[in-house]
This record gives structure tokens, sequence and C-alpha cells, in this order.
């Protein structure tokens, strides 16, 4: 049997318009007990969702854990990225044990969910798992996750990879939404968040910006 190369991207590449991306309790008090990862870097990961998931038009639900009583507000970096939009409070570790989320969910009724947030054991396996046996198609963004220890992290991980969940990072997340630098209409913005919150490789674009006047696809 001869197998026919196309041009066309795997079924299993992340596309704007076929997931609801899920950003849980980026909060203070989570963040402050956060220790698999260093804040500022899960701060700028955690930016660098919110405003590629932003640009690129992509259904996304903001959902915080006892806002007003404990946990304190959602990363402003995020909230900026989304005007105006409400966020879902709950009294559920588990999101997905969440009446008016899983509304959500459903009005937005996409069947791949993408989660990001704090903390990886408890706030996103509760709700990858949960999903997982519902039938949604789960993907979660590692490195805009973190837990109180490494360890805690690298086996909620390991867990939600054993479930059938599909492990993804920040800067992947976006690059995969882009995934050809002849997109015009989402380039400047793509490459702008990478400058601002894209680490070593965004310090890349703007060195070659500005000493070359180079660009990523010969724009």
């Amino acid at each position: 049997m001869t197998i026919t190369a196309t041009p066309t991207p795997g079924k299993s590449l992340i596309s704007p318009k076929d997931h609801t991306l899920v950003l849980i309790d980026f909060q203070s008090q989570m963040a402050f007990a956060t220790k698999s990862i260093a804040t500022e870097v899960l701060r700028s990961n955690a930016a660098l969702v919110a405003n590629a998931a932003a640009s690129f038009g992509v259904s996304t639900i903001l959902t915080t854990v006892a806002e007003k009583s404990f946990s304190g507000p959602m990363f402003n970096e995020i909230t900026d990225a989304f005007p105006g939009q409400p966020l879902l409070d709950r009294t559920s570790m588990n999101t997905w044990e969440d009446a008016a989320v899983i509304e959500e969910v459903n009005r937005i009724g996409k069947e791949r969910i993408i989660f990001a947030g704090l903390w990886t054991s408890v706030c996103i396996v509760g709700p990858v798992a949960s999903a997982i046996d519902q039938g949604f198609d789960v993907y979660f963004i590692a490195d805009a996750c973190g837990d109180i220890s490494t360890e805690a992290h690298e086996r909620a991980v390991q867990r939600m990879i054993q479930l059938g969940a599909k492990p993804m990072t920040s800067l992947q997340y976006m690059l995969e939404l882009q995934r050809d630098w002849a997109r015009a209409e989402t380039y400047d913005s793509t490459t702008g968040i990478a400058r601002q919150w894209g680490g070593a490789y965004g310090l890349g674009i703007t060195y070659a910006k500005t000493m070359f006047g180079a660009s990523e696809g010969g724009h």
C-alpha cells in the first residue's frame, strides 16, 4: 500500500476555532504557594496564552475559586486580555463540578478543551479527568500550570497523560494557532505577543527586527 503525503495539518493540531480554553485559578493566593515554576515565568506564560487566545478569537472561560473571600484577584495579565469578561467564581476545587462553568462549556459547544491553571494536581487534574470521562478531547498547557512542589506538578502531568490528555507548552500553543507566517492577519499580533511575553524567543525577534529589519516568513 502506497501512502501519499498531502500539505494538510494533522487532526490533533489545534486551530483557533476548534477548542475552548479554560483558565483556572490564576490568583494571588494560589501563586504564593506555587514552587514548581518561578512566579514571574508562570505569569509570563499565562499572559502569553491569554493574549494569544484573545488575539485569535479563541472561546475562553475564566474561572476563579473563592475570589472575594480567600484567593484574591485573577492575574491582571489575563483579565486585561479579556476586558469586561465575567469571571466564573466557584466553591468547588474541580472546575468540572461547577454548574455555571459547565453551562458555559455547553453553550460554546466545542469538543476539544484546553486547560491551564493552578494547581496542577488539584485544579487541573480534576477537570481534565472529568472531561475525558465525558468524551472530550483534552489538552493542558504544562508550563502555564504550577503546583506546591516539582514532585506534585510532575506526578499530576504524568497522571493526566496516562488518562489520555495531551500536554503542550505556552509558546507552542500560540505558534500552533498561527502555524503559518503567511497568515498576515495575525502575524503582527503573534510576533508582538512573543516579543512581550515570549522570553528568549521574543528577544530574538526584537533583535532581528531592530538590527536587520528581518522577520518570520519574510514579512
